[in-house]
């Protein structure tokens, strides 16, 4: 009889940032690790998110025996409210995230069917032939943790996001002593949080942001706007402890942000003095040096209420001259652009704008290299498994474990969908199962595929020409010159005669006799390679073309 294996699948976050998602099966048991989703990057044209590909669970529903939840950032609960309906598992997780979770469901009226459990980190629940247990962590929202799963050939760590930060804000720093017992006792495989593998030293603390929080508010002649992340509660916790110190009162803009706001105070995991929490409307009766707003929009988003501002778009709030903006968030990759154009805009309106790159008002909530080499020295892990990141960030990972002593050998840098077998005696990558992206566009979910973003990509950089053709149903004979229009592909005024010896170009093409001359599929190729050619030779680009063949 064979015996059985460990198998560590990861279905995302793997040379990727975001969409992040972790197997681990065992005979016929399999728990999740998180579920999360990732922003579109620039060649998705039209998509609004990206969610894992889940079909390897699907076809084992029968063996899930839960799902568990590291903190509530986007890039590890975001899928929920997409994918839970389907895998119909119950979800563990501490209770902000546990909060967090709830709202988001309840926005996709898929909170009455969610099984949802509160895990309080220390205590051990059994899960199949898995037991799973809480380990807290400083991340950049509290309530973060690392996950403890006891299996039948070991003990496997899984970080979550984390940083050590000795002087955190208001969450746990992340807990050394239980990680140590681990390591003492021997550790199978670790998988830690690869995010900023690349950067050396130590992450700040967020104690940091705070001071330049004060030494900002302090001199601001003016109403000081703060955007950050919504779920950054630490740091709207600066904000509001900073206000309170210099006679300011706060205003929160933003649907996401104000409803995480509600949330965090209910849960006590944001404090506020009485009366420093106002209503926008009520602005209007403070001077601008008492007014402090707490904004969405860190990332430029087209719709969150930053951009809406610098856009002059924004019903309640204007920018004017003395404002001081501050952009407390990095751009995520592929965001660059729009954060720029946001910072341009808020400038030419007269405001003040303060960002990482020229203050320190934002610290990052991953650990950096000699973080890494603390949590693998603690550890001790006979395995080891970078996670979280793209392929440069798990690369150097990897490296960084072999200077505290890993053997090359027993380090493993995957992609999403590879297998990771381990028994008694070895570990090895070995076969894959279905991943990859599934598009979310709009009300659609999975419906948009490669097809579609390419045929999206060719009309966003050369445009579209429509070529109407009627043509005798017997003879398959032109009854006169075709009508062709374009949209993206040139000035219809600069190049009019291109497009006016076009037509004659296909009534030449469609002149030649044929052994089907009416049929629909002849003449369509007949019409798209005619133009193709004549197109390219005249503009060296390549709309897509769209005939459409009348037959009368």
């Amino acid at each position: 009889m064979a015996k059985s294996k460990l198998r560590i699948i990861p279905l995302g976050g793997l040379n990727e940032i975001g969409k992040n998602m972790m197997l681990l099966e065992y005979e016929n048991d399999i728990i999740i690790i998180d579920a999360g989703l990732m922003f579109p990057e620039e060649e998705m044209m039209g998509v609004d998110l990206v969610i894992p590909d889940i079909s390897y669970l699907i076809e084992r529903r029968q063996k899930i025996r839960g799902m568990v939840i590291t903190h509530g950032h986007e890039d590890h609960i975001g899928a929920l409210p997409y994918l839970l309906p389907q895998l119909n598992c119950p979800v563990y997780c501490t209770k902000l995230t546990h909060g967090l979770i709830s709202v988001k469901l309840k926005e996709h009226k898929a909170l009455a069917k969610a099984d949802l459990r509160i895990l309080t980190p220390g205590v051990k629940i059994a899960l199949g032939k898995f037991r799973v247990e809480l380990f807290p962590v400083c991340h950049s929202i509290p309530d973060s943790a690392g996950i403890i799963v006891h299996t039948p050939l070991g003990v496997v760590v899984h970080s979550g996001d984390f940083k050590i930060d000795y002087t955190p804000v208001n969450s746990n720093p992340t807990d050394f002593s239980r990680l140590a017992q681990l390591g003492s006792e021997g550790v199978l495989l670790l998988m830690t949080d690869s995010t900023y593998a690349e950067l050396p030293g130590y992450t700040p603390s967020e104690s940091v942001v705070g001071d330049a929080l004060e030494r900002i508010m302090s001199d601001a002649p003016g109403r000081v706007i703060i955007t950050t992340f919504s779920s950054l509660v630490s740091r709207i916790q600066q904000v509001i402890d900073t206000a309170a110190r210099y006679n300011r009162r706060v205003f929160v803009v933003g649907r996401n942000m104000n409803e995480i706001v509600r949330i965090s105070l209910e849960l006590g995991y944001l404090k506020a003095p009485a009366g420093i929490l106002g209503r926008i409307d009520e602005m209007k009766n403070l001077p601008d040096n008492r007014i402090v707003l707490v904004t969405t929009g860190s990332q430029g988003e087209p719709t969150s209420a930053l951009v809406r501002i610098a856009n002059k778009d924004h019903k309640q709030v204007h920018i004017m001259k003395g404002d001081t903006v501050i952009i407390s968030a990095s751009p995520i990759p592929g965001n660059e652009s729009l954060v720029a154009r946001t910072i341009d805009n808020l400038l030419k309106q007269g405001a003040e704008v303060l960002y990482d790159r020229i203050t320190p008002v934002h610290v990052h909530g991953h650990a950096s290299q000699e973080e890494l080499k603390l949590i693998m020295n603690i550890v001790k892990p006979k395995y080891f498994m970078p996670i979280h990141g793209e392929y440069r960030h798990l690369y150097i990972h990897g490296k960084l474990a072999q200077t505290v002593g890993i053997p090359k050998e027993n380090i493993f840098i995957m992609e999403d969908g590879d297998i990771l077998q381990i028994d008694k005696r070895s570990a090895r990558v070995d076969g894959r199962v279905s991943s990859g992206h599934v598009y979310v566009d709009g009300m659609s979910v999975g419906d948009i595929g490669a097809t579609v973003l390419r045929d999206r990509q060719a009309l966003a950089e050369d445009g579209i020409v429509i070529v109407i053709v009627a043509v005798n149903k017997q003879t398959g004979r032109l009854l006169n010159k075709p009508d062709i229009m374009s949209k993206g592909f040139v000035d219809s005024q600069g190049y009019q005669e291109m497009l006016e010896n076009s037509r004659d170009v296909v009534a030449e093409a469609l002149k030649h006799r044929s052994d089907s001359p009416s049929d629909p599929g002849y003449l369509n190729n007949k019409i798209r390679d005619t133009l193709e050619r004549y197109y390219y030779e005249q503009t060296k680009r390549h709309p897509m073309i769209l005939p459409f063949v009348v037959r009368v």
